[in-house]
């Protein structure tokens, strides 16, 4: 059952991907989609055996790498944190299978969507069931590929191949610093398996080893915050973000499933995996820490002034992956689990149901050109409602319990950086509120902003995208309530069992229980604050955003622009790295190699032949001449050397 989980997709995927011809659309359609189906119910039972009974094993297929001291086995890690990731992939991934049949029911090349789909699904549950980090790294890079082939998807647009190279390359950038962490694993463990590491920290905390220009530094805060870097790239955290708003090139289906469940929480597990290696890291959980925090506060304010449906979702997500990453800083491992699988599920609800919108008005994204539509299509207005309502923490969804966790960990923690966190996190959740509800205004209330006709012909979406979104929502909805209690609650240490390890000095989830009133409250204060400054800007004076943005003008458009992150990465990086190739290319190859290699032995050639055609004149006293030059040398060179 375990390794059925795992390799169900990829089956599906293979038999979709390369039986098209005979299988068809809809053939393609039911193979990936009972596959997924399947993998999502054996996905349930596993986490009631692992998670809730207590379970926990270990699925040996085979030996991978066999060389030396190095040993690297392809195994199964099933523990309570991979039973809930596992059950969040699977289900997300399936409602996205179901929900593309009716999406992407017009698309000319609907088998190869769904065996991306199913490819993706398989690299992510490779990865969070990895028992080592080589075995990690493998679906690593398997999802990158993946994401790489499902941004690009529609590979006749220029602008979905750009958005797919740029999320390759930068999430290259990332990666880089992953594998030089898995480096650091080997050389200071001399393992790669994370029983042996996890065994090892204790022992190896205080170490030091020379490391780039410095003869001594910390091992473990080096290896954990290589490691912290590659999570940075997959969960777009500030700085390696620059890739996830344009990933919205991809259709709709795939901005759910990699802005929701799979691709950007990859970081976020990474780090709750290696929390025995981090927690004796402390100076690394710090960088987390402040890393988390700006980032959550930075995608905020980007997302107050965007103008595409799918954009504001977006970085609401990379908002959001900062409050799981400044969770993982303070040691609130289990409230960044719980907060990754509440968010999961309302943020796939809100991205499918813009995707309902953007099929009820023939593909118009932007939210400027909508508005009025909520009598048109009320099951999708319902749906974005509540996972509006979720994504802002109101009593009772989802998101109320897992960000309220967060936040009162971050106090909780009584640190510098935790303080820090704590502040940039009630900043940032005043603007989730904001942004959610004006992008709720704008796309369903006010007046129409569309053609008439598309207005007159805005419907309804079909059942099979509809049902997904129930599914999806039922999960926004309760998620939070039943899981609260499990995640950080009376049964936390039962229920996390050795999946997730945090020094007694470290815990701060308990502390957070016990956190002053006022701390509890401010969150849903600033949020309800939130939507009470969308109701009065979009609905009772919509004449007040382009006042403020008229009186604040350049730091709108400094919002507007995503604070200049790509103009300043396309002058610092790609102009230079341009600059450089144009000089070794013009320089380098064309003068130096050229000039001294083929080129320049061709035009000495071209010169002696010249010179010797010059001798050949056709007169004949100058041939005569020649002769007695020669013979006069050949008689000075036989007086001087000869006798």
């Amino acid at each position: 059952m375990y390794a059925a989980i795992v390799f169900l997709p990829l089956i599906g995927a293979l038999i979709a991907g390369f039986g098209n011809k005979k299988l068809g659309d809809r053939g393609a359609q039911i193979v990936t989609c009972g596959a997924m189906l399947t993998s999502a119910v054996l996905g349930i039972v596993a986490f009631w055996e692992v998670a809730l009974q207590g379970n926990a094993q270990t699925v040996e297929l085979f030996t991978w790498i066999d060389s030396g001291s190095f040993e690297a086995s392809w195994a199964l890690r099933w523990d309570t944190l991979t039973a809930v990731m596992v059950i969040v992939v699977t289900v997300v991934s399936s409602c996205v299978h179901v929900y593309s049949v009716g999406y992407m029911s017009h698309d000319p090349s609907i088998p190869r969507f769904m065996a991306y789909l199913s490819f993706f699904t398989f690299a992510m549950l490779m990865l969070v069931t990895s028992d080592n980090l080589i075995q990690m790294f493998f679906g690593w890079e398997g999802v990158g590929v993946a994401s790489y082939l499902l941004i690009g998807f529609w590979y006749d647009r220029p602008s979905a191949n750009a958005a797919a190279i740029k999320a390759f390359v930068v999430n290259r950038v990332g990666d880089f610093g992953f594998a030089l962490g898995i480096f650091g694993c080997f050389l200071l463990f001399d393992a790669v398996s994370f029983d042996a590491i996890f065994a090892a920290a204790p022992e190896m905390a205080g170490t030091t080893f020379g490391f780039l220009w410095w003869e001594e530094v910390d091992a473990l805060t080096v290896i954990a915050i290589l490691l912290f870097i590659g999570a940075m790239g997959k969960s777009a955290q500030l700085g390696l973000h620059t890739w996830l708003p344009d990933a919205m090139e991809g259709p709709t289906p795939v901005s759910a499933l990699i802005h929701a469940a799979t691709m950007v929480t990859a970081g976020v597990f990474l780090v709750a995996r290696m929390s025995p290696l981090f927690e004796y890291a402390p100076t690394a959980l710090v960088v987390v820490t402040v890393v988390g925090a700006a980032t959550a506060f930075f995608a905020a304010t980007v997302g107050t002034t965007q103008n595409d449906i799918k954009r504001v979702i977006a970085y609401s997500t990379c908002s959001q992956l900062g409050y799981m990453f400044f969770a993982l800083g303070v040691s609130a491992y289990p409230a960044a689990i719980f907060h990754l699988m509440t968010h999961a599920f309302f943020k796939a609800l809100l991205f499918l149901s813009a995707g309902s919108v953007i099929h009820a008005l023939h593909d118009e994204q932007d939210m400027r050109n909508m508005g009025g539509i909520w009598r048109k299509i009320p099951w999708t207005y319902a749906m974005f409602w509540i996972g509006s309502l979720a994504l802002a923490g109101i009593p009772f969804f989802a998101g109320y319990y897992s960000k309220d966790m967060i936040l009162e960990s971050a106090f909780a923690a009584h640190t510098g950086a935790g303080q820090f966190a704590f502040w940039a996190g009630i900043v940032a959740a005043l603007l989730t509120a904001f942004y959610s509800w004006r992008l709720l205004f704008m796309t369903f209330h006010g007046k129409p902003r569309m053609d008439q006709h598309t207005f007159d012909h805005a419907h309804e979406s079909p059942p099979v995208m509809l049902v997904p979104l129930i599914v999806l929502a039922i999960g926004a909805v309760f998620s939070g309530f039943i899981g609260y209690e499990y995640f950080v609650g009376h049964e936390m240490d039962a229920f996390w069992g050795s999946a997730i390890k945090v020094l007694e000095e470290n815990n701060v989830i308990e502390a957070a229980h016990h956190s002053p009133t006022w701390v509890k409250l401010l969150p849903l204060v600033v949020g309800v604050i939130g939507i009470g400054a969308a109701y009065v800007a979009y609905i009772l004076n919509p004449g007040i955003p382009a006042k403020v943005t008229s009186a604040i003008r350049p730091v709108y458009l400094f919002l507007l622009n995503k604070w200049y992150f790509d103009e300043l990465y396309d002058w610092l990086f790609v102009k230079r790295s341009w600059q450089a190739g144009l000089m070794f290319w013009k320089t380098g190859d064309g003068t130096i190699i050229n000039g001294f290699g083929p080129d320049g032995v061709s035009a000495m050639t071209r010169w002696c032949a010249g010179q010797v055609a010059r001798l050949q004149t056709g007169y004949l006293y100058h041939y005569a001449f020649a002769m007695l030059i020669g013979v006069v040398a050949l008689v000075s060179w036989y007086l001087a050397f000869g006798g």
